[in-house]
């Protein structure tokens, strides 16, 4: 059984080719006595300045390890050793019932795609129906809006279309749980053109102009597998017969369903209204809301790193904060050396986002800092009551934006002081900026947080937060307003047999690596049910 070395620590400015020697030094041993080892996490601990360090945990396979282990925990040199095995990845066995036709995933981000991905590796062939377009077409509309000044594509932009919302921002892998599903996600990443460290990063990142390759790739994988692609084909209705789904509507035309997996995002609001005509049941869930800020990278990096020049080591640093109040403020997707976006899907409304690419080598970082808005908030009993929250703010934006799609933009010192901003604040978005009064665009809980909250940042980075910080929103699409109550084991919805409801879209999901995993249980559930798709039947 291997063990598990955890605590092992290397000064930021140390090569990580000594970490063999330190693994080996910890069980006594020469590196060539150890048969194999692979790191398991790093992290960077920034606790004390003026000894910054990576700190790992590694697995380590050598001979009679009982005794090796009882060497290292002889040792005391503040190393925690014990013996370890992760569990195995394990798919169902494929179920007995029959198929009449293949299944269809509606939707290609990060769930849809998993789901997609283990459907068609086990032979059942799925249809993935995306409303946008495939993503090296979408990365053009994305741009022409963005830098060009160009229209809004409400079927391709930041939120719809190939690998979804996540595509363009940021391509954060964190994700809070652990195991399997959570390795294998991770791999399979790593194996489609990511990069081998998102297996064992603390916080690994991919970033925006990595992400599209590796959605392209994941999607040639699921259609070597028999898997089909429809773009530009948006959902419009359901057949239902018998309180089971038997054909979906679609812009393209009337495609039969036994099966359908509903991974349709967080901002697919007209299909959440459609759904809510049809009966499926749904409820209002809490949400977060809030606004984005804005700071030099470079102001970031003194703070965390001093004033040694690490990000030449490190890179750009980012930084999690929460200010505890009635609501509390959290910092939420920190985008070091990134942008600011418009996270759009409808006309006439307006929210930021924030992403990086791969280098985070932009002059800015910017944050998410929200609150979570529970429903008692909403101001209705309706289901939907949490998307026209989002859609009253959005269109105050738009409106302050001047129907641009420009960013509202103020000084976090002119926020604290009820005043407009003069001049035009410097900030990353690209499409320009309008000064506006950002308490007047954003709910009074948001605001009233801000207000309470920021002084006590600013206390934390000893005065430098508020100074220099720009405030931007409002940014409502971090997560859905609505969940879809499904089944807890077959992850079917109670109300419709046949449809599957996960990731984001459907209140079950907080990021990429959460969704994408919510799409692999999905298809095992799936595939534990339901012979695979015989050749020829479609």
């Amino acid at each position: 059984m291997p063990i598990r070395l955890s605590n092992l620590r290397l000064p930021v400015d140390a090569p990580e080719a000594e970490l063999p020697a330190e693994v080996a030094g910890a069980l006594s041993l020469k590196p060539a006595d150890i048969r194999r080892w692979r790191i398991l996490r790093k992290s960077l601990d920034v606790r004390d300045k003026r000894d910054l360090a990576f700190v790992y945990s590694t697995e380590v396979v050598v001979d009679d390890e009982v005794r090796m282990l009882a060497r290292a925990q002889a040792a005391r040199r503040g190393i925690q050793a014990d013996l370890f095995t992760e569990p195995p990845f394990e798919m169902a066995a494929p179920g007995g019932e029959p198929l009449r036709e293949r299944p269809v995933v509606i939707g290609s981000g990060p769930a849809g795609l998993f789901a997609a991905y283990f459907l068609a590796r086990h032979g059942y062939r799925p249809l993935i129906l995306e409303r946008g377009k495939s993503v090296r077409e979408r990365i053009g509309d994305v741009r022409a809006l963005e830098t060009e000044g160009g229209p809004h594509d409400p079927e391709s932009n930041y939120l719809f279309g190939e690998g979804g919302a996540g595509t363009f921002s940021d391509g954060k892998l964190t994700c809070r749980n652990t195991g399997a599903d959570v390795r294998r996600v991770l791999e399979l990443f790593a194996e489609c053109k990511g990069k081998a460290s998102v297996l064992y990063d603390h916080r690994p990142h991919l970033g925006s102009n990595r992400l599209p390759a590796v959605v392209k790739a994941i999607r040639q994988r699921i259609q070597e597998f028999g898997g089909e692609f429809q773009f530009a084909c948006r959902v419009e209705d359901m057949e239902l017969a018998d309180g089971r789904i038997e054909a979906l509507s679609t812009s393209s035309g009337r495609i039969a369903a036994q099966v359908a997996v509903l991974a349709i995002g967080h901002s697919a609001r007209d299909t959440y209204a459609m759904l809510l005509q049809r009966g499926v049941p749904m409820v209002q869930k809490p949400f977060q809301i809030g606004v984005r800020i804005e700071h030099p990278q470079d102001l970031v990096n003194r703070v965390q790193y001093g004033e040694t020049r690490l990000e030449q080591r490190l890179g750009s640093a980012d930084y999690t904060l929460i200010a505890h109040g009635p609501s509390d403020l959290f910092s939420f997707c920190m985008c070091a050396g990134g942008q600011i976006i418009p996270s759009v899907s409808e006309p006439g409304y307006f929210s930021s986002n924030g992403m990086s690419l791969s280098k985070r080598d932009s002059p800015f970082a910017n944050s998410g800092f929200m609150i979570t808005l529970e429903p008692s908030q909403f101001g209705s009993s309706d289901v939907l009551a949490g998307v026209e929250v989002q859609r009253r703010y959005e269109a105050l934006a738009f409106h302050a934006g001047r129907g641009e799609y420009r960013c509202p933009i103020q000084w976090a010192r002119d926020f604290m002081h009820g005043r407009t901003s003069s001049g035009s604040p410097r900030t990353s978005y690209q499409r320009g900026v309008v000064t506006a009064n950002i308490a007047d665009l954003v709910p009074p809980q948001v605001a009233e947080a801000l207000r309470g909250g920021l002084p006590l940042l600013d206390q934390r980075w000893q005065g430098r937060f508020i100074p220099e910080a720009t405030i931007v929103g409002p940014e409502g699409r971090g997560s859905a307003p609505v969940r879809m109550p499904r089944d807890n084991e077959t992850l079917e919805s109670t109300g419709i047999a046949g449809l599957y409801p996960i990731g984001e879209g459907a209140g079950y999901a907080g990021g990429i690596v959460s969704a994408a995993v919510d799409g692999l249980r999905a298809a095992r559930s799936i595939i534990g049910r339901y012979a695979p798709l015989e050749e020829g039947r479609q």
